[in-house]
């Protein structure tokens, strides 16, 4: 399904007609304050980017997206790990986790990235949402696994989850080693499908088409992806592998959000 873009307030917020009912938002760099390597939206509190910069950013994002909610999110460390919240988070007690569930309205549920896969969740029957970031030890781990199974204590049912797959990194970015693609294969003979030949010794890796599967093994039906890359949209996206390949200093992250009217 063809996503909506639309621009708020000069920010470039990329959405899913799956989620509609949800305010959600898929932000790219565009309207932000931050300068230089971490030019536009760069929400990434573990960057060496100005703090109130930073602060400032995430308040255009939260209220680009859902003016007056409470954002939270997680200190993400890569994991299968999710968290329920049913208040505030402090940011400096933000939890170690890589995802987020709620069935609280004003709670705006916010992902970083920078090449990982978000991933947005909602039920609109049952009136829950999740966020999970997916970089490639969380996929290959569960972490999506872990967030249907955490709205379902909530309530939810998963025939009634719809999932969007936000701006990650394109399988034609995304070259890794004969290591790498070793892991996937271990956990499932059947992963050769989401690696292409590239150089000797190397393969390309589809992400997001593997996030996708996962989903989809989970007997959710309704999955949207958006196929964006972060790596080649230079413009629209912030990079980890595009700063290292650079050799820049850092990088910024963008953020993905959901949360529910009141």
């Amino acid at each position: 399904m063809l996503p909506n873009r639309s621009t708020k307030a000069l920010l470039d917020i990329t959405t899913s007609p799956l989620l509609n009912g949800a305010k959600h938002g898929f932000l790219g760099r565009a309207g932000g304050s931050s300068e230089g390597i971490y030019s536009g939206l760069n929400i990434g509190l573990g960057s060496d980017d100005d703090r109130d910069t930073i602060m400032e950013n995430r308040r255009r994002a939260t209220e680009g997206v859902l003016p007056g909610s409470e954002l939270v999110h997680v200190h993400q460390i890569h994991s299968a790990e999710v968290v329920t919240v049913t208040g505030p988070i402090r940011l400096d007690q933000r939890p170690q986790a890589d995802a987020m569930v709620t069935d609280q309205p004003n709670l705006l549920l916010g992902i970083l990235t920078a090449d990982c896969v978000p991933v947005l969740f909602y039920d609109r029957q049952a009136c829950v949402i999740g966020a999970a970031h997916a970089g490639w030890k969380g996929a290959l781990a569960g972490v999506t696994d872990n967030v249907i199974t955490a709205m379902e204590k909530l309530g939810s049912d998963r025939d009634n989850i719809a999932c969007a797959i936000g701006p990650c990194i394109a399988q034609a970015s995304y070259e890794v080693d004969a290591a790498f693609r070793a892991r996937f294969l271990e956990a499932d003979a059947t992963n050769d499908r989401f690696f292409a030949a590239g150089k000797p010794d190397h393969f390309q890796f589809d992400i997001e088409d593997y996030v996708a599967a996962r989903l989809q093994k989970a007997d959710i039906v309704r999955i949207d992806k958006l196929s964006l890359d972060t790596y080649a949209n230079e413009d629209r996206y912030f990079s980890y592998r595009r700063s290292c390949h650079r050799g820049e200093a850092g990088y910024g992250r963008q953020i993905s959000l959901i949360g529910m009217k009141e």
